[in-house]
């Protein structure tokens, strides 16, 4: 991978990892709906004024379809899932079940964009696994039992991954920050169903979980989007997603931080087994094209 892609996923990652312990910290005062509408109101209003600085042009009329589908799946149905999740789920476990995102894009990616990771590749996938496995017993010691909330979470993961793989046609079409932006206020607009309600809950709310919601809405739910998009247009969504076996360890250690959930011996190796995986993956897991004959 070029060193801009490398960094353009860092500055993905680290952010998005420390969403899972912000969405916790908002959901001390505000309900999943309004954190999630409050967060995208956010979002949108940093893409407006951007929009307005550099007189972004509207899509083509023909791609608005694409683009209203994929903001509700990759904005309203994954994030909306996701907080309403959490309400049960910790942080740490929250990361973990997101992480099962790579395993939906490379099959995806196989099927749909002729992409194709070597045995290598499957390996990392299958090494990155077991340590995000390891993370969730060090979670839940003795077992792991998923809480209400959790196949609402491995429904995010799914959403999401469908949003990385068909949104390349796009972002290469519009460029990156274009494109985040016109998913970014689409997947806003199905959010208005919950604005009923939201500014008493904003006046009753506490500063640190207004904040928190402020933070999620201009890095983890904007200029976030805009450096993972830019890293998907330079490099095979299979490779890149794998990176995302990294945010569960991320988050483990920003959610001890922030909220003062202690992470297990057995998530501290299972986060160092996920790092194993990626780097498999990405320096060994080399793409091939499927042939088109």
């Amino acid at each position: 991978m070029e060193a801009r892609v490398l960094l353009a996923i860092a500055l993905t990652i680290l952010p998005w990892a420390s969403a899972f312990a912000g969405i916790r910290a908002g959901l001390q005062d505000y309900s999943p709906g309004h954190l999630t509408l409050l967060r995208f109101l956010v979002a949108s209003a940093v893409m407006v004024v951007y929009a307005l600085l550099v007189r972004m042009p509207l899509p083509e009329r023909k791609d608005w379809p694409s683009i209203f589908g994929l903001g509700f799946l990759g904005i309203t149905v994954y994030h909306t899932a996701l907080n309403f999740g959490q309400v049960t789920v910790k942080a740490g476990p929250a990361a973990l079940l997101i992480a099962v995102g790579p395993v939906f894009v490379a099959l995806m990616s196989y099927f749909f964009l002729r992409e194709r990771l070597s045995a290598w590749g499957w390996l990392g996938i299958a090494v990155a696994f077991a340590g995000v496995a390891l993370i969730a017993v060090g979670n839940h010691p003795g077992s792991f039992q998923l809480e209400p909330g959790a196949l609402l979470i491995v429904l995010s993961a799914f959403v999401t991954s469908v949003y990385f793989v068909f949104q390349r046609r796009l972002v290469r079409k519009y460029n990156p920050l274009n494109f985040t932006a016109y998913t970014i206020w689409a997947g806003t607009l199905p959010l208005l169903v919950f604005l009923p309600g939201l500014w008493p809950e904003i006046q009753s709310a506490s500063a640190a979980a207004t904040w928190s919601v402020v933070y999620l809405g201009v890095l983890p739910g904007g200029l976030s989007y805009l450096t993972w998009n830019y890293a998907l247009s330079r490099a095979p969504a299979s490779q890149v997603t794998s990176f995302l076996y990294i945010s569960p360890v991320l988050a483990t250690l920003i959610a001890y931080l922030w909220l003062g959930e202690v992470p297990g011996v057995l998530a501290l190796v299972g986060g160092g087994m996920a790092l194993v995986g990626v780097i498999i993956v990405n320096t060994l897991g080399k793409v091939a094209q499927v042939s088109s004959s």
